[in-house]
Formats: structure tokens, C-alpha cells, sequence
């Protein structure tokens, strides 16, 4: 079965980047900190990075994030999807607009330009094709940034989220959590390393 799942680091203070997030600045100031777990030598962080990337049918983010990755000082061969991982499912871009071109062509993108909900259906009509390829259930993952994982988790269209906490506070940047129809979370897994502490949520209505 695919689940829907929101996986993403976030600081203390419940921010998805430091301040002055850009094209050219992704995590924005000081925003690194949070995804030091990533690149740790930690086992326990490797085997999520790992597992996570693993299970990832299809991927669902945001036209400012795809920006940002697609961009000159984005992903390459040895950074990727899943750091290290470089891991290459579908990938699914919400946006109003196609873009002009695309710098890495070897991955798969469909660009959406009919709503999150649209896209999240878009996902997951791939990862049901990738687990009929690879005769697993795959998930779709929403990657961000915050406003689509927001958006998504708001709109009911989330099944399990998984937070990574760093241990950092920033003080101002791109806020996870910004209000809307109240949902409960249940505790399903929780691991702490060196770098984060690894939560994992059901999402219930």
C-alpha cells in the first residue's frame, strides 16, 4: 500500500530554513545546521537516509525547492536526493508554470500545474508503477519545501510525517506549522543520534 509521507528536517523552534531563503541560499542563514544528520558518519542516520531513499516511489516538491536543486550550485552526482544516496525516483514539481529548461535532464520530472492535490495523485499513480516494476510497496514523499508540506498536511492529503529535529535554533526563517484545521499526531517511531532526533507521526482527522 502507498503511504503519503512528509519527511523533513526542522530546527527547535519548528523552522524548515534560517532566514533569507533563496536560489542561491537554500536552507538560508545558518539553515545547514539542519541537515548535518544527512551527512554523518552515524549509523543510525545512515541506515534512515538509506531506508527513506529507498522507499521512495515517487516525490513530490515545490516549484522554490525545485529551484534551488535544479540550480547551479544544486544537486549533482555525488549530492542528491537523499544526500549521499543520490537517489533518482520520479520526481513531481508543484508549480503555476512549466519550466523553460531543466539542468538535470537525468532525472525524471513531471511538472504539475494544477494544485498540490493534483500532483500528489500524480505520485502516486508512479510509485504504484515503480512498486509493480520493483514488486515492493514504494511510498510518495513529499520533500518539501515548508509551504507545500504545509499546504499538504492542511489539506488531509498526509499519512504519516516524519520530522528530523535538529539541535539548533534559528530564531526567524520558514515556519513548518502555520495554523489552519487542527489534526492529531501518534507517535509511531522515535530515534535520536549524535545530530537529530527522528520522529515519526500517523496523521488522524
Amino acid at each position: 500500500m502507498t503511504r503519503i509521507i512528509a519527511d523533513i528536517s526542522v530546527s527547535l523552534d519548528g523552522f524548515v530554513t534560517g532566514p533569507d531563503p533563496g536560489p542561491d541560499n537554500g536552507l538560508g542563514t545558518g539553515g545547514e545546521a539542519l541537515h548535518t544528520w544527512a551527512f554523518s558518519d552515524d549509523p543510525e542516520d545512515r541506515r534512515r537516509l538509506r531506508e527513506g531513499t529507498a522507499r521512495s516511489g515517487a516525490v513530490v516538491l515545490g516549484r522554490r525547492l525545485f529551484d534551488v536543486v535544479d540550480g547551479p550550485g544544486g544537486w549533482d552526482d555525488e549530492i542528491g536526493y537523499g544526500a549521499g544516496e543520490v537517489g533518482k525516483p520520479a520526481f513531481v514539481v508543484v508549480t503555476s508554470s512549466v519550466p523553460k529548461s531543466v539542468r538535470l535532464t537525468g532525472l525524471d520530472w513531471t511538472f504539475v500545474t494544477t494544485g498540490l492535490p493534483d500532483a500528489v495523485t500524480a505520485a502516486r499513480e508512479r510509485a504504484g508503477a515503480a512498486s509493480s516494476r520493483d514488486g515492493e510497496d514504494l511510498d510518495v514523499v513529499l520533500m518539501g519545501g515548508g509551504a507545500t508540506i504545509g499546504s499538504a498536511l492542511e489539506a488531509g492529503l498526509v499519512d504519516t510525517l516524519s520530522l528530523h529535529l535538529a539541535p539548533v535554533v534559528l530564531g526567524a526563517g520558514t515556519p513548518l506549522f502555520t495554523g489552519g484545521a487542527p489534526y492529531a499526531l501518534v507517535r509511531t517511531g522515535v530515534t535520536a543520534t549524535s545530530t537529530a532526533t527522528h520522529l515519526t507521526y500517523d496523521v488522524r482527522r
